[in-house]
């Protein structure tokens, strides 16, 4: 059972994670924050020492709640292949994202790339530890017989990430949904020629 200060601190979290993904780390403001909690900047600060500790916890938190939310996506699969379908149909709808704003792990990649070298490390925690996963799943795949041993696992699910990453990107920046779809069936078929 949370208290009731450890309620106010997840609610500026939760309230405070589609803001920074719309808006980026240097684009959100603390009165941002605060006009959309309706709290004071005295309750703000009695949770969060300053901004860049609200900035490390609200990615954090929205790092966290996006990968939660594919594993339970990629859990639901019946077997290794379904398992890898499910997390490319995770991402079949750019324009209508978990979380409001796009991906927050490319959407922190890319402004902490050069300016968050901290942030930078976390999303490339997630990535690693993302990849590492699906290359997992396909290597249980070819070791139950679902996938040829011709099938890199590695480069695959690199691959997969990359191409899912830069489509999210192109789609939100094009406006439109359906250069995706042709990409996730392209990669189920791509991934479809390693079955025996």
């Amino acid at each position: 059972m949370l208290t009731k200060a450890e309620k106010t601190k997840q609610f500026i979290l939760d309230t405070a994670v589609p803001l920074y993904n719309e808006k980026g780390i240097s684009g959100v403001s603390i009165d941002d924050v605060l006009a959309a909690t309706k709290l004071t900047k005295g309750c703000l600060y009695g949770h969060f020492e300053n901004k860049d500790d609200l900035s490390d916890q609200v990615i954090e938190l929205a790092l966290k709640t996006l990968t939660n939310k594919v594993r339970l996506a990629v859990s639901k699969g019946k077997s290794a292949k379904g398992k890898i379908f499910a997390f490319m149909d995770f991402y079949k709808d750019p324009l209508h994202p978990y979380i409001p704003g796009g991906c927050p792990i490319f959407n922190t990649a890319v402004e902490a790339d050069d300016n968050y070298p901290e942030m930078k490390q976390k999303v490339a925690k997630v990535f690693r530890a993302g990849q590492e996963e699906l290359r997992g799943l396909l290597l249980e795949g070819i070791a139950n017989g679902e996938f040829s041993s011709a099938l890199d696992p590695t480069v695959f699910a690199f691959k997969m990430v990359a191409a899912i990453e830069g489509g999210i990107v192109m789609c939100r920046t094009m406006g439109t949904g359906k250069p995706m779809l042709s990409l996730i069936k392209n990669l189920k078929e791509e991934l479809e020629r390693y079955t025996d």
